[in-house]
């Protein structure tokens, strides 16, 4: 053992580590190692030890205005721990803080360490050399045990202890078996041990001590419990406030009464409110708002959200949202908004009616929990039934309010844009200030390409008629065209292309601009700018516009046959270049030039390369309807005979609007001409008596392999149809058509496997008032009676023949028995 005596020097060492920063405050922390060393008389070493210490600089004056470079210079000069060669590291430490994210801005939460709120008021320092007393007063009666927990929790609230704390399992599974036990026995005991337990949950490193000890699963039973005494007080304030027996003195009933509100306000505030502690700066927060951050801090683990989720921690959070606390709901939402992001989650929130809870909090005056409660709203507003919601408790108003709010903006944008995406909401933002805001904040923007959630729903809004009328009120149109060609923004004409879709006084504002857009599709440019501006051409059905000057003054006759070839372009341009031409054709004289120029076998040839894909078909088909309308261009669609084929393949088709635009086109083409008329009628009967047709075939088919034989000396063919059949089978496929013994033949149903969906073009078709419907239809169901009536004709004529030669060969064969009867 060293004698005291012997002892003469103490040597200290100090070995720099790394720099880094605080992760709650704005403080530089300073990593160093002390070794000291114990000298004797001589100068030798007689006992030494090592030790891991930290310094915290804390820089309380940064702000925005701070001079970063002067700062760290200072510093440098203050801490002789910094050596002065890393002032370029303290610079950029320093610069990180400035820019890292106030706690509290944009969804994040805020918690100060908490301080012990012991309720008699004594005050002491806690030494780390004391710990095990401090364990021993957990032992001890209610009033030690809150005593205790709160020295270990001033320990705990120095990051530099919690590794030594972490280490020492005996006073953490103190903490956690009185907790356990006592909670319900004394606020301040349960707040302390929570805090303690918070402290770690800070860290991630220490996250497997909450789990261990199933801290958790407790700040859970404690949440529940704390929100069922308050339910209960509740239920008890209102049973006396109705006056329960009438009997009793109404005086000790309010008497009565008036006590219990005092207790319940008590316990309210115990939970709520702030609790200034006894000496130290930071505030106490309610026990309710503990638990919950520590949740929120363990649930970065997926199968610990899991957990909660099992034990109903959805519930929970929803039913503190009826809280006035404002901390306590900034932490409650930003967990909703955590766990929305899960499906499960999200309908479990559907169920507790979470979007009319949460609709009272957009009027609230604080922008953290109302910046939060945007984006809750925005997770939610994925699910149709949440939109619905939204709608119907009022949301759509106080949502278009907080759009000019710069911090808010942005969510709310994506939140408006969801609502606009159901038709039926869209008509309910032309009674609120949003079309006007849009518009301000769309022409005011200040770089060459607007806001994606701006202009997302301004594409939306402008899809509904009254809207558009709202948007080009004034020279609302004028500017948006202005803007978008200036800096060539797809996104902003596309807004423009669904205002030119609505019929009415809007389309008639775009005469003026036709040139312009002609203009920049004549470029020889293939982008999404130059999509958008056919597909405005496309919209504009204009009966006042020279649609044939337009064509050869800009060139785009040949711009458009080059379109027109396959895999020449991207496949929507090529739409779009097809829907232009349906509504150039509806002019005579720009449907004789698009004839003449030979683009009808441009479009023949696309459609035979995109037979795939619906919306391809459905318009290339309404140009052949266009075409044929016109008697200058009819004879030379007619002469084309890969059109009429094309169309009676297609009549079939499970589409139904492109089945109704094959059939009136043909009724034209039949109209005008005898033989396409005779081969339609015959491919008509053909499909309405398939069935019985296949089956005439497979008789005769029986015929000529033996079938004379097997019927006793004629074929089965005979017996329902003689050869002489009135259906000249040659003739009803001369014209190259699918026959029902081929492949491609669509059966009686009149679907074939590979039929398209449903085509996004079918307003323009149904709106058409030449189309005949029923023409082809009446026209089949009159040669399928004929047919019917024709054939059974027949084969009633085969039967009374076989009738009659049978008569007389009995009656032959009865002569001769009576011959030999000898009678």
């Amino acid at each position: 053992m060293m004698q005291a005596e012997d002892a003469r020097y103490l040597k200290k060492k100090v070995k720099v580590g790394s720099l880094d920063v605080h992760p709650t405050e704005k403080a530089l922390v300073v990593n160093y190692e002390l070794e000291a060393t114990i000298l004797g008389q001589l100068g030798d070493a007689m006992l030494g030890d090592k030790k891991e210490c930290q310094k915290i600089i804390r820089l309380k004056s940064l702000d925005n205005n701070t001079d970063v470079s002067a700062l760290a210079r200072e510093v440098v000069d203050k801490c002789k721990l910094i050596h002065p060669s890393k002032l370029n590291e303290v610079q950029h430490l320093i610069s990180y803080l400035l820019s890292r994210k106030d706690a509290g801005k944009d969804g994040q939460v805020s918690l100060d360490h908490p301080a012990a709120g012991i309720s008699n008021g004594m005050s002491e320092p806690a030494n780390l050399n004391e710990l095990d007393s401090y364990m021993e007063m957990l032992y001890e009666d209610i009033p030690e045990k809150v005593r205790g927990a709160s020295l270990i929790l001033q320990l705990a609230r120095n990051p530099d202890y919690l590794e030594e704390l972490c280490q020492n399992e005996t006073v953490l599974g103190a903490l956690a078996r009185v907790l356990r036990e006592d909670w319900k026995k004394s606020l301040d005991l349960s707040y302390n041990i929570v805090y303690t337990f918070f402290c770690f949950s800070v860290f991630s490193n220490f996250h497997t001590v909450i789990s261990h000890f199933k801290i958790g699963s407790l700040c859970m039973d404690i949440v529940d419990g704390e929100l069922q005494r308050t339910d209960q007080y509740r239920e008890q304030l209102t049973k006396r406030k109705k006056g329960g027996d009438m009997a009793i003195d109404p005086a000790k009933l309010q008497q009565d009464y008036e006590r219990n509100l005092k207790k319940y306000q008590t316990v309210v505030e115990k939970q709520d409110q702030n609790l200034v502690p006894y000496t130290c700066l930071f505030f106490v927060d309610q026990v309710l708002r503990v638990c919950t951050y520590l949740l929120l801090n363990i649930a970065e683990d997926v199968r610990v959200e899991e957990k909660m989720r099992r034990k109903n921690i959805v519930g929970l959070l929803v039913r503190m949202l009826e809280r006035e606390s404002t901390d306590l709901l900034l932490l409650v939402v930003s967990f909703l908004k955590k766990l929305s992001v899960y499906m499960e989650n999200k309908d479990d929130m559907a169920d507790l009616n979470i979007v009319e809870k949460v609709s009272r909090l957009v009027a609230t005056d604080n922008s953290d929990l109302l910046n939060v409660t945007v984006r809750l709203l925005l997770n939610l507003s994925f699910d149709a039934g949440m939109r619905a919601k939204m709608i119907k408790v009022g949301l759509l108003p106080k949502l278009v309010a907080l759009i000019s709010e710069e911090r808010h903006q942005q969510a709310v944008l994506a939140v408006l844009y969801h609502l606009s995406v159901d038709d039926k909401c869209k008509s309910m933002f032309t009674y609120t200030d949003c079309i006007p805001t849009v518009m301000k904040l769309v022409l005011s923007s200040p770089g060459p390409q607007v806001p994606l959630e701006l202009m997302s729903l301004a594409v939306n809004l402008a899809a509904n008629k009254r809207n558009a009328q709202l948007i080009c009120e004034g020279a609302g149109l004028k500017l948006l065209l202005k803007r978008a060609l200036k800096y060539r923004d797809p996104l902003l004409t596309k807004m423009i292309r669904n205002i030119a879709q609505h019929e009415g006084p809007t389309r008639a504002l775009f005469t003026e601009f036709v040139g312009e857009l002609c203009e920049v599709v004549s470029s020889g440019k293939s982008d999404e700018l130059v999509l958008e501006c056919v597909g405005v051409l496309g919209n504009l059905s204009l009966p006042d516009l020279d649609y044939c000057q337009l064509l050869t003054k800009y060139n785009l006759i040949d711009w458009i046959k080059e379109s027109l070839q396959p895999e020449a372009v991207e496949d929507d341009l090529a739409l779009e270049v097809v829907v232009l031409l349906g509504t150039v054709a509806g002019d005579q004289a720009a449907a004789e030039l698009i004839v003449d120029s030979g683009i009808l076998h441009s479009l023949v040839n696309l459609l035979n390369a995109k037979q795939e894909d619906d919306e391809v078909v459905l318009q290339i088909v309404y140009v052949f309807y266009q075409l044929t309308r016109h008697e200058v261009t009819r004879p030379q669609v007619i002469s084309t005979t890969e059109v009429p084929a094309y169309l009676i393949d297609l009549m079939h088709d499970k589409n139904t609007e492109i089945r109704r635009v094959c059939d009136t086109t043909l009724d034209i083409i039949g109209e005008n001409d005898d033989d396409w008329a005779v081969r339609i009628q015959c491919h008509k009967f053909r499909w309405y008596n398939s069935q019985w047709l296949d089956m005439v075939e497979e008789a005769e088919n029986i015929d000529t392999m033996g079938g004379e034989e097997m019927a006793g000396g004629e074929g089965l063919g005979h017996s329902y149809l003689h050869h002489s059949d009135v259906l000249d089978h040659q003739g009803l496929y001369s014209d190259g058509l699918s026959s029902p013994e081929s492949e491609e033949y669509p059966g009686m149903n009149g679907h074939s496997e590979g039929s398209r969906p449903s085509s996004n073009y079918t307003n323009r078709w149904s709106q058409h008032e030449k189309l005949s419907e029923n023409t082809s239809d009446m026209t089949a169901s009159a040669l399928f009676r004929y047919g019917q009536g024709y054939l059974r004709a027949k084969y009633f004529e085969q039967e009374i023949r076989d009738l009659a030669r049978f008569s007389a060969d009995l009656e032959q064969f009865a002569d001769e028995l009576l011959k030999k009867a000898g009678v």
